[in-house]
C-alpha cells in the first residue's frame, strides 16, 4: 500500500497548485476564486524513487454563507482520517488568519506527521515574515513558492522521512478497469458512486455542478475491482459561462477518453434529452463500452408499459447504435445498483474478447453466401475472406475484390450479424473492407 498524504488548509492558499506539481500534471482545478475544490481529489507522486498517494482538498471553512461549507469541512476531516501524512498549507502574504487557527487547532489533536507549509515565500523579506507562523504551535516549517516551484524539494524530503515504515509489496500493482461516470450535471453520478462504495466519498447537493473535477475511486466490493471515475456534468458549450465550467467540461471529456467503459447516467425525471444525446456519442466516438443508467426512477409515476415504451424511446433516439444495456435504478433506493454493476462489467469483458479466425470465418462467410453485396454497375464483390484485428477496441476486416463497392448498409449488416452470434452489447464495432 502506497503512503498517503493529505494537503489541507483554508480555501485559496495554493493547496491545489501544489497538489499538480507533485502529481505533475494539471488534475485539480485552480483559479484565484475561492472554494473551487470541493471533493477531495486523488493522484500519485514519486520523490527519491519512492511513490507515494496525494489528497488536494477542499478549503476548511467555518461560518461562512456558501451551502457547501459543511460539506467541505467532512470532507477535510476524512482527508485527514485517510492519510499517513498531513501537509497544513498557509498563506505569507495574509499572515496567520482565524482560519488558520482553526485547522491548527484541528490539527493539533492529530497523532499524524503534520508539515506545515509556508506557501508564497519566494524573497528573503518573506522568509523573514514566515516566523509568524511558530505561534500555530506545529513546531518547525518548511516555505515554499508553489507556482514556481522552488522550497518544493526541502518539504518533499521532510515528507519522505515523515512517511511510517511499512512492509513492501510482495507483487506489482494491476492496471485495474476504469469506469467513467458521466451525465448532465445533476443527474446523480456523485450519489450514484456514494450509493455502491457505502460511503460519502463525494459531495452531493441539489445545486447542479457541485462536483468540478474526474476523480478516481477503487472499487472492491462484491467481487469486483476497477476504478470508478465521478466526473462533472457536461453542458452545452452554450451554456459553459465561467472558465471553472470549462475546465470541468474538459476534465469530463478526457476522463471519457481515458476510460475503458462509461455509466451514462440519465435523469428518468428529465428524460434522454440531446446533451444526454451528446455526451452518448462522444463516448462511442471514443470507442469506449457504455452502459446506460436511467436514475432517479423511483421518482417516475409507472404504469405496466412505462419501462419499456422509455427504453424504446432512448433506443430511438440511439438510431442505428441500438445494442446497448439499458437499466432503470435509484441511487437513493440502491435499487438495481448490482445489476448495473454486472452490466458494466459484462461491457468490459465484451470489448475485450476475441473471435478466434476459424470460427468468425466458418460463420460470417454462410452469412455472406446467403447474402451476398449487392452488385453495383454490373459488378459482382466477393468476399472470401474475414478476421477480428488485434486493436484494444473490436475490429473486423473483410477482404473483398472490390472492396469500394461495399457501402455503409452492407456494413451495417455485417455489424448486425456479429453482433447476433456474439455479445458485444454496449460496444462500439469497426467494420474494415479491404483489398484481398
Amino acid at each position: 500500500m502506497n503512503n498517503i498524504v493529505a494537503i489541507v488548509g483554508r480555501p485559496n492558499v495554493g493547496k491545489s497548485t501544489l497538489f499538480n506539481r507533485l502529481i505533475q500534471r494539471r488534475e485539480a482545478i485552480v483559479d484565484s476564486v475561492s472554494g473551487v475544490t470541493r471533493d477531495r481529489n486523488y493522484g500519485k507522486s514519486e520523490w527519491n524513487g519512492k511513490e507515494f498517494s496525494v489528497i488536494d482538498t477542499g478549503g476548511y471553512v467555518r461560518g461562512s454563507d456558501d451551502v457547501f461549507e459543511g460539506e467541505i469541512r467532512k470532507q477535510v476531516e476524512l482527508a485527514i482520517d485517510e492519510a499517513d501524512v498531513i501537509i497544513f498549507v498557509v498563506d505569507v502574504e495574509e499572515g496567520i488568519t482565524p482560519m488558520d487557527d482553526a485547522v491548527a487547532k484541528l490539527l493539533r489533536k492529530v497523532t499524524k506527521p503534520v508539515l506545515l507549509a509556508v506557501n508564497k515565500v519566494d524573497n528573503a523579506m518573506r522568509e523573514k515574515d514566515a516566523v509568524e507562523f511558530y505561534n500555530l504551535g506545529l513546531g518547525e516549517y518548511y516555505t515554499f513558492a508553489s507556482i514556481s516551484g522552488s522550497g518544493t524539494g526541502d518539504l518533499l524530503d521532510a515528507l519522505i522521512d515523515a512517511f511510517p515504515v511499512k512492509p513492501e509489496p510482495t507483487q506489482e500493482e494491476i492496471e485495474l478497469p476504469r469506469f467513467a461516470v458521466v451525465g448532465r450535471p445533476n443527474a446523480g453520478k456523485s450519489s450514484f458512486i456514494n450509493a455502491l462504495i457505502g460511503k460519502d466519498r463525494y459531495i452531493v447537493t441539489d445545486i447542479a455542478g457541485t462536483t468540478r473535477d474526474a476523480i478516481d475511486t477503487k472499487f472492491d466490493r462484491f467481487g469486483f475491482e476497477f476504478n470508478l471515475v465521478d466526473t462533472a456534468g457536461i453542458r452545452r458549450k452554450a451554456k459553459v459561462k465561467e472558465d471553472l465550467e470549462f475546465y470541468s467540461v474538459m476534465r469530463s471529456v478526457r476522463a471519457i477518453e481515458h476510460a475503458d467503459v462509461c455509466i451514462l447516467i440519465i435523469d428518468a425525471t428529465r428524460g434522454f434529452e440531446g446533451q444526454d444525446q451528446s455526451i452518448f456519442w462522444l463516448a462511442e466516438k471514443n470507442r469506449k463500452g457504455v452502459v446506460i443508467l436511467v436514475n432517479k426512477w423511483d421518482l417516475v409515476e409507472k404504469d405496466t408499459m412505462s419501462t419499456r415504451d422509455y427504453e424504446a424511446k432512448i433506443r430511438e433516439e440511439l438510431m442505428p447504435f441500438t445494442d446497448v444495456p439499458i437499466l432503470f435504478v435509484s441511487a437513493l433506493t440502491k435499487q438495481r445498483l448490482l445489476k448495473a454493476l454486472e452490466a458494466t462489467v459484462q461491457v468490459f469483458e465484451s470489448r475485450k474478447q476475441r473471435i478466434p479466425t476459424s470460427k468468425f470465418n466458418d460463420y460470417m462467410l454462410k452469412v455472406i453466401e446467403g447474402y451476398p453485396p449487392p452488385a453495383l454497375k454490373g459488378k459482382y464483390v466477393k468476399i472470401k475472406y474475414c478476421m477480428q484485428l488485434p486493436t484494444l477496441t473490436p475490429q473486423f476486416v473483410f477482404f473483398a475484390n472490390l472492396p469500394q463497392y461495399v457501402k455503409e448498409p452492407y456494413k451495417r449488416f455485417l455489424e448486425n450479424k456479429i453482433r447476433e452470434n456474439w455479445d458485444f452489447s454496449g460496444v462500439p464495432i469497426d467494420i474494415y473492407i479491404r483489398e484481398k
